[in-house]
């Protein structure tokens, strides 16, 4: 049996091993077929459906106030913008976990950290951007969010930009499914692991995406994704995370 969504987590961090906040997070989705995202995903685990699709997202935010277990915030693996890639998964128990392809982060010191901690696929890129417009931002309609990444080397790259609606709240049961995610699964010495998370309840509001060029889900194994519309664009202030 599938654990059902929910809006708060259904487990407590005992102990957190690392803490950290997003602010001003963006979340843009694609419907996928099922079938491309299976091998994407570590062993023991399988696609989540939601509406008959499986889903990947763009996402980005500001992260803040790092900690590593007790200690911190740490600035060196603090204060920088991330934009990842990301894919949602069940595994045979039936815990729900999101699956990183990508993260990109200008903290190198971040990036070895999290590589090092929870073998997560962080790339080094010159990353940047959050809230424009209607002042500094603190809730005033038609604010605009933008992102952008290039990564270092390769020069993968993307920006992406849209207006926010912070009039209005999504409540929906897609918008939940995509962002009340309660746990990760990542590959470690030959297994796969789950980690759980914990924070308050999303506050998400509707928006627009009015521009983006993307090199960064294609190279995460799914090319031409990006080409269509989004079927799901999301804004929150954003959260305080722990993770066990």
């Amino acid at each position: 049996m599938i654990e059902p969504i929910s809006a708060t987590p259904p487990h407590r961090i005992e102990r957190a091993i690392a803490s950290q906040r997003w602010s001003d997070a963006l979340f843009v989705h694609w419907r996928v077929d099922a079938e491309r995202v299976a091998p994407l995903l570590p062993a023991g685990t399988r696609p989540d459906l939601h509406d008959g699709s499986s889903w990947v997202g763009l996402i980005a935010f500001r992260l803040g106030e790092a900690r590593l277990g007790p200690v911190g915030p740490v600035p060196l693996i603090s204060d920088f913008v991330e934009i990842n890639v990301r894919l949602y998964a069940v595994d045979g128990a039936g815990r729900r976990g999101v699956v990183f392809r990508s993260l990109e982060a200008s903290r190198l010191a971040a990036v070895l950290a999290a590589r090092a901690t929870f073998s997560l696929p962080y790339v080094w890129a010159d990353t940047s951007g959050g809230v424009h417009g209607g002042g500094d931002g603190g809730g005033v309609d038609g604010d605009r969010v933008a992102y952008r990444s290039r990564r270092h080397g390769s020069g993968a790259s993307a920006a992406m930009e849209a207006t926010v609606d912070r009039s209005r709240i999504a409540q929906d049961e897609t918008s939940a499914f995509l962002t009340a995610r309660w746990a990760m699964f990542t590959r470690r010495l030959g297994r796969t692991r789950w980690h759980p998370n914990a924070h308050e309840p999303w506050v998400l509001h509707p928006a627009i995406l009015t521009s983006l060029t993307d090199d960064l889900v294609a190279a995460a194994g799914l090319p031409g994704v990006v080409g269509a519309a989004p079927d799901s664009v999301l804004f929150s202030p954003g959260v305080f995370a722990r993770f066990g």
